[in-house]
């Protein structure tokens, strides 16, 4: 079950990669489609559901692409 999910600003991307490397549950790719600088851009990618929000690939993004949201838990009524 995913935990959170992540938003690239896809113009702020220049496919350094690095958030790919540091995503422990590999739910990021490159995009086939360009930016309007030429990159391919890193783009979201989870239909298991298996974003955790931990927050690894917005702290690695050194162009600050990536913001990080963490479903709310509800808690169930006893």
């Amino acid at each position: 079950m995913a935990l959170g999910y992540i938003e690239i600003d896809e113009e702020r991307c220049k496919s350094c990669g690095l958030c790919m490397n540091a995503c422990p549950k590999k739910v990021i790719r490159f995009s086939k489609s360009f930016n309007s600088k030429g990159y391919h851009p890193a783009e979201f990618y989870d239909p298991e559901g298996n974003c955790i929000a931990c927050g690894f690939c917005y702290m690695m993004c050194p162009d600050t692409a990536i913001t990080v949201y963490r479903y709310e838990k509800v808690a169930a009524n006893k």
